[in-house]
């Protein structure tokens, strides 16, 4: 019989071994968290635990497949071009990176903003991502008509966030509502972007979705009280981003896997 390999990986933030042929072929995996092998061949049991018993340690449960929920059939279904759930934090930066490299290099007295843009959003991206064993799901670069993106998309027990996010680079932030400036730089309206996006995208998922504005790296944050009352755009300092994992009231785990299935087919965003 061939000989099966072990190859570790992670599934949506779970760590797995998968069992398969020399081929490929995939016979079992074995869920670290839950300590359960799923057999996708039956009748290869005794080979699998084998091949899996250096990497075991105590009492497992061995049986078929969980069968799929109607959010994970959906999921099964979606022409992976069709798919934003691969998407990386900043997307399109790296596009356009590679598609101008002559400006990529940062110059002793010129930043390349997007290299900012990009090193931020993926901070953000990888503290969203962290968020999933909370009970979140996240996509990143979700593309609007007309060219324009969703930095990042939360989805989770305390509803659902829009994040645009802004390099911190370790000064500090004022906020005076619609305007944000870092540091000397020239304000620009990141909250009036914001909010908009996060109309777009409730539009798009028929849900109502919080705008939010990211800040990686920030020395500190200064806001001025709005003209308007209290601040509603969520500013989410590296501290705030981990704390969105003890908030909840919102979205039952069912409602956050249904929204996530709608919201990473691309065809949905064609109405935002």
């Amino acid at each position: 019989m061939p000989r099966l390999r072990v190859t570790p990986a992670r599934h949506h933030g779970r760590e797995r071994l998968y069992v398969t042929l020399p081929d490929g072929t995939g016979v079992a995996w074995f869920d670290r968290e839950s300590g359960r092998i799923s057999l996708v061949r039956a009748d290869r049991e005794e080979d699998v635990l084998a091949a899996l018993a250096p990497y075991v340690a105590g009492e497992v449960t061995v049986g078929p497949p969980p069968v799929p929920t109607p959010a994970e059939l959906d999921r099964l279904s979606l022409h992976p071009d069709d798919d934003l759930a691969p998407n990386r934090p900043g997307e399109a930066l790296y596009a356009a990176l590679d598609a101008d490299p002559a400006s990529a290099p940062v110059r002793l007295l010129h930043r390349d903003a997007r290299r900012d843009a990009l090193a931020a959003q993926r901070l953000v991206g990888e503290a969203l991502d962290a968020l999933e064993g909370a009970g979140w799901r996240v996509l990143h670069a979700v593309p609007l008509p007309g060219a324009a993106t969703i930095d990042h998309l939360a989805i989770g027990p305390a509803g659902v966030l829009a994040v645009r996010t802004l390099p911190g680079r370790r000064r500090r932030v004022r906020i005076a509502d619609p305007m944000v400036r870092v540091g000397r730089d020239r304000p620009a309206p990141h909250l009036r972007w914001a909010r908009r996006a996060a109309e777009r995208a409730s539009l798009a998922l028929a849900t109502a979705v919080a705008p939010a504005l990211a800040v990686p790296g920030a020395s500190g944050v200064e806001a001025l009280p709005s003209a308007a009352g209290a601040l509603d755009v969520r500013v989410l300092t590296d501290g705030a981003l981990g704390a969105l994992a003890r908030l909840g009231g919102v979205l039952k785990p069912a409602d956050v896997e249904a929204v996530y299935a709608t919201a990473r087919n691309r065809g949905t965003w064609a109405r935002a």
